[in-house]
């Protein structure tokens, strides 16, 4: 397997969901493959051991569990709970949140205070200036009009009522940060509460394990390469725990020879520019695909970063150097 954290064209950001393609991989049906479309990227669950009848129910209700989470928190939905709290910037109201929302919001305080504040959930409205599918670069002006509106440490969350408010007209909370990875999570929970222990949950190339092989041998997985698209930069032998990958080459343009990515800088509004790609093993996808986009952002120091963290890591360089540690 090759994961890759490209976009999809079969999955849609509208929320009309691909439908669900299940299929045994194995003689005898002991691995079962399934492969959907969600989160606008292509996905599957990978099962094996256990008896063939009674997967397809459990992969089910796991891919139920990714389209709930992409439902409720995705910004391309008028209805989703971040579309309303984001309507309602600048009007002084705040919008209560159940639980499982204040958790993630929590840990986007906590990844803002870590990261000296580059991990930012406010700073998606720089995709305003930002258009990855023309060859035309911002212009300094157009930064410069959204950078007041990001600001985390201006937003009014307050933990113990559970309400949250945007204190200026124009500013968004946005969960792609961290909401693919969050998915993986939940929908490999829910498989391992179902006594699933071999297999893995694949998000666009973000991957969390359920447990090795029935045979107790590792699952080999791949890391996508930034600059050949058909082509792994490294395999990994895993049994348990999750892999997340950050690079520029999941969404960017070029200009000028030079190429500018997605993950973006909320202080200066500019693209990450030190690594073609960042990934890291860690023992949730959320943690792993939030250190990743930590170490793009921070650019040079991003290295040591994570060894402080004490993680695995796998990054390569804009020169295509590769710095391998731990994996």
């Amino acid at each position: 397997m090759s994961p890759s954290n490209s976009a999809s064209p079969a999955a849609s950001e509208a929320g009309r969901p691909t439908p669900l393609q299940l299929s045994a991989v194995a003689d005898g049906g002991e691995e079962q493959l399934a492969r959907f479309g969600a989160m606008a990227c292509r996905a599957e669950i990978r099962v094996a051991g256990v008896d063939a009848d009674s997967v397809p129910p459990l992969i089910e209700a796991a891919v139920a569990e990714v389209r709930r989470i992409e439902a409720k928190y995705s910004r391309y939905r008028p209805d989703s709970l971040v579309s309303r709290i984001n309507a309602a910037a600048g009007s002084g109201a705040a919008v209560e949140v159940d639980e499982e929302t204040a958790g993630l919001l929590e840990f986007a305080a906590k990844l803002h205070r870590l990261s000296g504040g580059l991990f930012d959930i406010s700073s998606g409205v720089l995709r305003r200036a930002w258009n990855f599918r023309s060859t035309d670069l911002p212009s300094p002006q157009q930064l410069r009009a959204l950078l007041p509106l990001i600001g985390w440490a201006d937003i009014d969350w307050r933990p113990d009522t559970r309400e949250i408010a945007l204190p200026r007209a124009g500013m968004e909370i946005d969960f792609g940060g961290f909401g693919k990875e969050y998915a993986a999570d939940r929908a490999a929970a829910l498989l391992q509460a179902a006594g699933l222990r071999s297999g893995y949950v694949n998000l666009g190339g973000d991957v969390r394990l359920l447990g090795p092989r029935p045979d107790g041998r590792p699952w080999t997985l791949g890391i996508q390469h930034p600059r050949q698209l058909d082509a792994t930069a490294a395999g990994l032998a895993l049994t348990q725990g999750a892999l997340a990958t950050s690079g520029d080459y999941e969404r960017y343009l070029e200009v000028g020879g030079q190429r500018y990515c997605h993950i973006l800088n909320p202080r200066t509004g500019w693209p990450a520019h030190r690594w073609q790609s960042v990934s890291v093993l860690a023992p949730l996808c959320l943690a792993a695909g939030a250190l990743t986009t930590v170490a793009m952002l921070l650019e040079e120091e991003g290295i040591d970063f994570l060894r402080q963290q004490a993680v695995p890591f796998l990054a390569i360089n804009q020169r295509g150097q590769l710095l391998r540690e731990g994996l």
